[in-house]
């Protein structure tokens, strides 16, 4: 079983939804069945980056992930990418026998059995802005996949209006889930200065027209990471 990870980094904090803050190591995994307008993470979703994807048995991952702990058990993130078109089931496995937990956050399409064998299963749906069309069908298969898991969420990034407007909309479908609304960060390019009082204008227009709108149910946060970090890749 040989997986096709981009890279694996911390251990950070976790910089948005509902794990925000807490202390976690990254495993990005190569390749995505999206391409997200606004991705900040091409250099795991493009196949020009393919090069640069170690191939790992899980074995090495859990390895890896127990050296930038010290072998002190905390969350380990999938992320990508969509890490779902890889099978990381073994790795969970492993994972979970030394301590560790395991979180996971996917677009929601493709279902994947080891699902139900997560700690958080962050479902992240793609808004308009991304150019992308969610499968519906594909995100319910998702969901049941993941009942198992101690918990499932949703997390929406919102850019504009649109975007705003369509979460609405998905939240009434998906009611049950526990939902995370964060603006969107334009600026993705490493090199390029992120101006965080530009995040904190955004945040604000967010977070004044839902409460303008009387829309309560969801909890609107910043990318922490991105805050402290920028576009910075591995932190």
């Amino acid at each position: 079983m040989t997986l096709r990870i981009a890279e694996i980094f911390g251990p950070t904090i976790q910089g948005e939804g509902a794990l925000i803050g807490e202390p976690t190591v990254f495993v990005r995994a190569g390749g995505c069945d999206y391409r997200c307008s606004w991705c900040d993470s091409l250099h795991a979703v493009e196949s020009q980056y393919r090069h640069s994807w170690a191939a790992m048995q899980p074995e090495a991952v859990l390895a890896r992930i127990q050296q930038l702990s010290g072998g002190q058990p905390l969350t380990v993130s999938l992320s990508g990418g969509n890490p779902a078109i890889q099978d990381f089931g073994p790795l969970i496995a492993l994972g979970r026998a030394a301590g560790y937990r395991f979180a996971c956050e996917t677009q929601g399409s493709v279902a994947r059995s080891w699902f139900a064998e997560l700690d958080t299963l962050v479902l992240s749906p793609k808004p308009p802005s991304s150019g992308e069309e969610v499968n519906w069908d594909a995100f319910a298969a998702c969901r049941t996949a993941g009942q198992g898991a101690r918990q499932q969420v949703m997390k929406i990034v919102v850019f504009d209006e649109e975007d705003y407007q369509w979460a609405r909309r998905v939240h009434a479908d998906q009611r049950e889930l526990p939902l995370y609304l964060q603006p969107g960060n334009p600026e993705v390019d490493p090199a390029t200065p992120v101006d965080p009082q530009a995040l904190a204008d955004r945040l604000g227009w967010l977070t004044e027209k839902a409460m303008a709108d009387g829309w309560f149910a969801p909890r609107i946060l910043p990318q922490l990471h991105v805050l402290i970090w920028g576009n910075k890749r591995g932190v």
